[in-house]
């Protein structure tokens, strides 16, 4: 069951669809990014992390993915206590 009006349809669920993937984008960019050292594991890395993971649960909600919907809300938890984290060593070092 997909949670929208059939009579916005299309339009509405194109939105969503390049919403999720712009994440997907940003997530695979990220990963490449670390992976050919143009990034390093740190506030920028995580932040790609976060926006993707946003963008990814925004365009998973309305198809009721549910799996992967908590999947990215997870991702984003985490990257949001690694930025908390980054942010506290950057402070008092």
């Amino acid at each position: 069951m997909i949670i929208y009006d059939i009579s916005e349809g299309i339009l509405t669920m194109l939105v969503f669809d390049i919403i999720g993937w712009i994440g997907s984008f940003l997530v695979v960019l990220a990963y490449l990014l670390l992976s050919t050292k143009k990034i390093k594991p740190g506030l920028n890395y995580q932040l790609l992390n976060l926006f993707s993971a946003i963008l990814m649960a925004i365009g998973l909600f309305p198809r009721n993915a549910w799996f992967s919907f908590v999947l990215q809300i997870v991702w984003g938890v985490i990257a949001i206590f690694a930025i908390i984290e980054i942010k506290k060593t950057k402070k008092s070092g």
